[in-house]
């Protein structure tokens, strides 16, 4: 699993809360063949949209699934994430890239390049809590797929 994200991280409490929820992550999806979790971080540019789209490609694996996190995609819950999740490890998916764009999300046409789209609601969520909320949310499906009673449904 990949975060590519643009837009660097400092220290603080969105960082110690996805430190904590990867490796909550690793320690539960290793065995269910999922992750390790790695975030990628790349610059915000003055350029917007296309020069950090650039940036994303570069950083977005060869091959990998890639889901865009995006206001326009699809609210699931957690338990179809967790299967979305199953079902790209279960045919084979080698590699998944959870791109979060910058402040004006992600440019056209690398949403259009995305092969799933997935939304956290039709709110606008601060970039830097999207990826709390991504890294929350892979755990929690590892969770789900795992049996562990973290999710209460």
């Amino acid at each position: 699993m990949h975060i590519c994200a643009v837009g660097r991280l400092r220290a603080g409490p969105e960082q110690t809360l996805i430190n904590d929820y990867l490796t909550r992550f690793d320690r539960t999806g290793r065995a269910l063949g999922l992750g390790p979790a790695k975030i990628i971080e790349v610059e915000a540019k003055k350029g917007g949209q296309q020069a950090e789209a650039e940036l994303l490609r570069k950083a977005i694996p060869k091959g990998a699934v890639i889901c865009g996190m995006d206001e326009r995609g699809q609210v699931s819950t957690s338990p179809e994430f967790a299967k979305r999740l199953a079902k790209w490890r279960d045919t084979g998916c080698q590699d998944v890239a959870f791109v979060i764009g910058g402040a004006d999300g992600i440019a056209a046409d690398l949403r259009g390049e995305a092969d799933h789209l997935l939304s956290f609601g039709k709110m606008v969520w601060p970039h830097m809590l999207a990826r709390v909320m991504l890294c929350e949310q892979l755990y929690r499906a590892a969770s789900i797929l795992g049996g562990a009673p973290y999710h209460r449904a």
